[in-house]
């Protein structure tokens, strides 16, 4: 078999296995179609997920589900005001061999030693507590008593989060906050989707998602996503989209100098990327698009700016700097001269 052969089975491939996800996860969960794909992007691109989200819309349920569509080790975490870093990553403790009467230190490994982690209500507990993350989410690794532990893989971090008006919530720290590959925001259902959680909830049915997919699938489809192909003038695209939310830079436009205090980070645009690749081979194409890098900004880059304080007293959304920045970043430089 050629090489562009052997190319377009591995991407069929590739498509049959995030449709077959996908039908299982539809299963379960009725509607927020935009909300699981963009779940199995981030999966698929080896980063973590921010669902953030009013009470009662699922975000649990999803992730839920999605473990058990996979055959991964999954595991949940509720953050709580009390929780602690030992109980999310694990702690020392003495236990005494019987035999022998002599006591030693042994490591018990907290619920972060999964592959697919539930951060339930990340924002309930305290920064200190969601400090505990960084290093998980970041080196895939825990540092204890000076020893390092790797996390099996692939391992991916899916955390849902309270509205921070509401009470009893913390907002996530900026470190942590960035390593998040995506933000995204679950809405309300609409009126036949809220028909259809009826007719599932309430009529004694209980429709469950089958496992369609394991670690080697995984990490096979991890690798060629990072494969597909991305053209200069569509990676510098995507370079000038981020330089664009840096306030005073090169490619700030008038809602940045006026309303960011800090822009989007170098992960931001490596988010940016991945996720286009994804997008770029569920399309049946082996290279990146201007459209794939366009349909990738908000989820990619929302959580990343930090707005001044004129932003927030104005109301001023994230979501509304990216999109005056997609307005106006011309796509090449000759866009720009012919302007």
């Amino acid at each position: 078999m050629s090489d562009e052969k052997n190319v377009e089975q591995q991407c069929a491939d590739f498509r049959e296995m995030f449709e077959a996800i996908r039908g299982e996860v539809s299963r379960v969960i009725v509607g927020h179609e935009d909300i699981v794909d963009s779940v199995l992007i981030s999966l698929f691109s080896g980063g973590h997920v921010l669902l953030e989200g009013v009470p009662g819309l699922g975000k649990t349920l999803l992730v839920r589900t999605l473990g058990s569509a996979l055959s991964l080790e999954f595991r949940r975490i509720q953050f709580t005001p009390d929780l602690m870093p030992a109980d999310i990553a694990g702690t020392n403790l003495v236990v005494e061999d019987v035999a022998s009467g002599r006591r030693e230190f042994q490591f018990q490994k907290g619920p972060i030693f999964g592959q697919i982690i539930l951060a339930d209500e990340i924002n309930r507990a305290t920064p200190k507590t969601q400090s505990a993350m960084l290093e998980a989410m970041q080196e895939h690794s825990v540092t204890s008593g000076g020893q390092v532990r790797r996390l099996p893989e692939p391992f991916m971090v899916l955390a849902t989060q309270n509205p921070i008006e509401q009470e009893g919530t913390y907002p996530l720290p900026e470190a942590q906050l960035d390593r998040f590959f995506f933000k995204l925001l679950v809405t309300y259902s609409n009126r036949e989707q809220l028909k259809a959680v009826l007719d599932r909830t309430t009529t004694g049915q209980e429709p469950k998602a089958q496992s369609v997919a394991d670690a080697a699938k995984i990490l096979w489809a991890q690798k060629l996503v990072r494969r597909v192909v991305v053209a200069e003038h569509v990676q510098d695209y995507a370079i000038r989209l981020v330089l664009a939310t840096h306030p005073q830079g090169e490619f700030a436009t008038g809602m940045t100098n006026q309303f960011v205090r800090f822009g989007a980070s170098p992960r931001g645009v490596q988010a940016l990327v991945l996720a286009a690749k994804v997008r770029a081979v569920l399309n049946e194409r082996y290279h990146v698009s201007f459209d794939d890098v366009v349909r990738s900004v908000l989820p990619s880059l929302r959580h990343r700016l930090l707005l001044n304080f004129e932003g927030q007293a104005e109301g001023i959304q994230t979501d509304d700097v990216l999109t005056d920045v997609l307005k106006n970043t011309p796509r090449t430089v000759e866009e720009k001269l012919s302007a």
